[in-house]
């Protein structure tokens, strides 16, 4: 199968995944049920993913890598390092509190085994985390920021950032937040978080 046509399917197939999973819930959310809303053969979501927790990791590592990846391109680029600490505010929160994320973070708690739990810490905070505090380092090398450890100053701004935002839309205690809104609570966690660390 060719990539394009390969990565398309996946997509349809992901696309169903979530549907079947806010319809059904993990428990209910079988392969089968999946390859039914996909239009796609049980056998390829086997192959492909090699069982439903595999397919559920998929969907972890994808919802992911977009702000590893931007965090990254920062580093590696010439954006200044509170610039880019700025611009990224609002990709993480919409990320951190869209549907899919939401979703992802109900499966994991219903995932008797813990893996999904896992694949999130591991790919979510573990991963980005570390690259928000290279972000930082480039930043009080560059005389912008003032603090002893970058895991205090990284834990610090996802304090201000996310709050227990992410828990509140979880559990049903938050509703969705416009892209307004989560933009101007992002420029408030930045705002309150160099009052705090400001060189």
């Amino acid at each position: 199968m060719r990539d394009e046509n390969k990565a398309t399917r996946q997509e349809k197939i992901e696309q169903a995944a979530y549907a079947v999973l806010e319809a059904k819930g993990y428990a209910g959310a079988s392969m089968l049920a999946i390859a039914k809303a996909a239009k796609a053969s049980n056998e390829t979501l086997y192959n492909w993913y090699g069982d439903k927790t595999g397919l559920f990791k998929a969907l972890v590592l994808r919802n992911a890598e977009q702000v590893k990846q931007q965090l990254e391109e920062g580093l590696d680029g010439n954006a200044r390092p509170l610039e880019l600490l700025q611009s990224l505010g609002p990709r993480l929160l919409s990320l951190l509190i869209s549907p899919r994320a939401v979703q992802l973070n109900r499966a994991a708690a219903a995932d008797p085994t813990g893996e999904l739990g896992a694949v999130i810490s591991e790919r979510g905070r573990e991963t980005v985390a570390p690259l928000i505090g290279k972000v930082m380092e480039r930043a009080r090398l560059e005389g912008d920021l003032v603090f002893d450890s970058t895991e205090e100053a990284v834990g610090l701004y996802l304090n201000l950032l996310v709050g227990d935002l992410q828990i509140r839309r979880v559990i049903g205690r938050a509703p969705p937040m416009e892209e307004a809104a989560i933009t101007q609570r992002a420029n408030q966690a930045f705002a309150h978080f160099m009052k705090l660390c400001a060189a």
